[in-house]
C-alpha cells in the first residue's frame, strides 16, 4: 500500500471513530479556574518578547527547566511512579518529585493521576477526558476549559485516587498549590536579584536580572512544560505507528518522543501501563527512562517494571 493509501486509510478510520465530548461534560460551564490560569500564564509569557525582561541565564532555566520539571516531575513523578507505580523509591524522594512537579501548575497530584487514570481506563471512548478523536483541539487543550462532573474532585478522588490521598502530604499539597506557585516565583525572583547584587550590579540591574530570572525561569517554563504534555495527551492518539493492536488508538510518534522526553512512544506505553520505560525497539530512546536508571545505579530507585510483551519484529 502506498502513502497516499495509508493516509487515506488511517483518516477514514479516524472519522469512522469520532466520538462526541464525555457525557459528563457541561459545555455552557466554563472551568474558570483553569481558564484564569492557562490565560494568565500564557498573557505573561509575552513579556519575554520585551527585551527589558532578556537574560541568557533566564533562557537557560527555561531550557533546563523542561527537562527538570517535565522529566523528572510530571513524566516520572505523577505519570509514571504516582499513576501506575512502574518503580519504588524512598517516600522522601517521591514527595520530592511531587513538589517538582506542582511547581509546573498541572494540578495536583491526587487530581492528575485520576485524570490519568480515568483515561486509561476508557482510552479513546467517550468517557476519555481528552480524547483526540472528539477534536485535536479538544485533546490538546479544550478539554481543561470545560467542566467535567467525572473529573469532580470527590468523583474522580474516589473511584481513581484513594491510593494518593492515604498519604497526609497529597492530602497537604490539596490545599497548598497555589502557595507552592507562588513562592516558586518569589525564590526565581529573589535569588536572581541577589546573585545581581552579588556580581556586583546596580540596584536597577539586579532587579532586571531578578524578572528575567523570573519570567523565564516560571513562567516561560511552565508554559513549555504545559505545551510538551498537551502534545503527549494529542498527537499520539492521531499520528504515528502501532507497535501493538490495543482497543484505542495510540501510536508512537518519534518527534513526540523527542519532545516529550519519552513519553511519545503512546502505543508502546498504552500496551503495557505498568512499565517503566517505553522504549521497545533499541532506537525508540526513552529519556526519561534513562533518568530512572541513573536512580537505580544510585540506589534510589528500585522495583522496576520492564516491558512484559516481547518487543515487536523488524
Amino acid at each position: 500500500m502506498d502513502q497516499v493509501s495509508r493516509v487515506g486509510t488511517h483518516l477514514a478510520a479516524f472519522q469512522a471513530r469520532s466520538l462526541s465530548c464525555p457525557a459528563a461534560t457541561i459545555p455552557k460551564r466554563v472551568n474558570w479556574r483553569y481558564a484564569f490560569a492557562v490565560g494568565s500564564y500564557h498573557l505573561l509569557a509575552l513579556l519575554a518578547f520585551d527585551p527589558w525582561f532578556f537574560s541568557k541565564t533566564g533562557v537557560a532555566l527555561a531550557v533546563i527547566g523542561v527537562y527538570v520539571f517535565g522529566a523528572a516531575g510530571i513524566n516520572l513523578c505523577y505519570h509514571r511512579l504516582l499513576s501506575h507505580r512502574s518503580f519504588s523509591c524512598p517516600l522522601w524522594l517521591e514527595h520530592s518529585f511531587a513538589v517538582i512537579a506542582v511547581c509546573c501548575v498541572e494540578d495536583t497530584p491526587a487530581r492528575w493521576v485520576a485524570t490519568h487514570r480515568l483515561h486509561h481506563h476508557r482510552a479513546d471512548d467517550q468517557p476519555d477526558p481528552h480524547s483526540p478523536l472528539v477534536s485535536l483541539f479538544w485533546s490538546y487543550i479544550g478539554w481543561l476549559f470545560v467542566e467535567n462532573r467525572d473529573l469532580n474532585r470527590s468523583v474522580a478522588y474516589d473511584r481513581y485516587a484513594r491510593d494518593i490521598l492515604r498519604d497526609k502530604f497529597y492530602r497537604r499539597l490539596e490545599r497548598g498549590i497555589v502557595w507552592i506557585a507562588l513562592a516558586q516565583s518569589a525564590a526565581y525572583f529573589i535569588v536572581g536579584f541577589l546573585a545581581g547584587l552579588c556580581l556586583g550590579e546596580t540596584l536597577g540591574r539586579a532587579l532586571q536580572f531578578g524578572a528575567s530570572v523570573w519570567l523565564w525561569g516560571v513562567v516561560v517554563r511552565t508554559v513549555l512544560v504545559w505545551h510538551v504534555t498537551w502534545c503527549g495527551n494529542s498527537f499520539p492518539h492521531l499520528f504515528g505507528y502501532r507497535n501493538y493492536e490495543t482497543g484505542d488508538n495510540s501510536r508512537n510518534n518519534a518527534w513526540v518522543a523527542i519532545l516529550t522526553s519519552g513519553e511519545g512512544w503512546h502505543n508502546n506505553h498504552h500496551a503495557d501501563p505498568s512499565s517503566a520505560s517505553n522504549q521497545h525497539r533499541w532506537w525508540e530512546i526513552d529519556l526519561t527512562f534513562l533518568l530512572l536508571r541513573g536512580l537505580v545505579l544510585l540506589g534510589l530507585a528500585w522495583d522496576v517494571q520492564m516491558p512484559k510483551r516481547p518487543p515487536p519484529r523488524t
